[in-house]
């Protein structure tokens, strides 16, 4: 005897939803996706980093590969040399909000705030005051299954789908749950392998939308 398997219908997990339409919005899933309902969404907030030296600085050292990780964000970041010194130097990098992430020194690697890169020494010396902008561009808005082992901004968890959607080959549209509703938890749809306390962790960050698992 054949066996079927029943998949998750449109919306089967909503527990209760704000008046109208004010718990959904309108979505575009990632093309590599294939969800069902009620599958655990993130959004993609962040994308790729690219860096320029500021207009009048002295030395010419060149940034390397700037590897974007969970906790960039979108915006200028600002590299500016504290300590100059011959052939090394050391600096800070400030994120798109002047808070200071870490600091750095020439010709080493770095790694903070979600920003990964190794500034060059070059051929004549950086001074004090000499600065390089770092720019991560903002993602792309789409959604895709949450991973908290991303790190495009869909490592947050950012709704719910509704309904199931298929974009293997191609963007879709979608209808996703983003505010305001409760939902069974234990409909919810996860990543492969999740564990329970990733699941957990994934519930918080629902909650903090508004989107209470009963």
């Amino acid at each position: 005897m054949t066996t079927l398997t029943e998949n998750p219908h449109a919306a089967e997990f909503v527990v209760s939803e704000a008046e109208g339409t004010r718990s959904r919005e309108k979505i575009t899933l990632l093309s590599g996706q294939n969800l069902k309902a009620g599958a655990v969404l993130g959004k993609v907030t962040v994308g790729a980093a690219s860096a320029a030296a500021a207009a009048g600085n002295t030395g010419n050292g060149a940034m390397g590969a700037i590897t974007v990780s969970a906790g960039a964000k979108a915006g200028a970041y600002q590299l500016v040399i504290i300590e100059p010194a011959t052939d090394a130097g050391k600096f800070t990098v400030e994120d798109p909000d002047g808070v200071v992430i870490g600091t750095g020194a020439v010709a080493a690697a770095f790694s903070a705030g979600g920003l990964a890169f190794t500034l060059a020494d070059g051929g004549t010396d950086f001074v004090a005051g000499d600065r390089i902008v770092i720019t991560v561009a903002a993602g792309s808005g789409k959604y895709k299954e949450y991973n908290p082992g991303n790190a495009d901004g869909s490592q947050t968890p950012a709704g719910v789908l509704r309904d199931a959607v298929d974009a293997s080959s191609a963007d879709m549209p979608g209808v996703a749950y983003v505010r305001d509703c409760e939902v069974n938890g234990a409909e919810l749809q996860w990543f492969t392998g999740a564990t329970d306390n990733q699941k957990a962790t994934g519930k918080a960050g629902l909650a903090q939308l508004g989107i209470i698992p009963r």
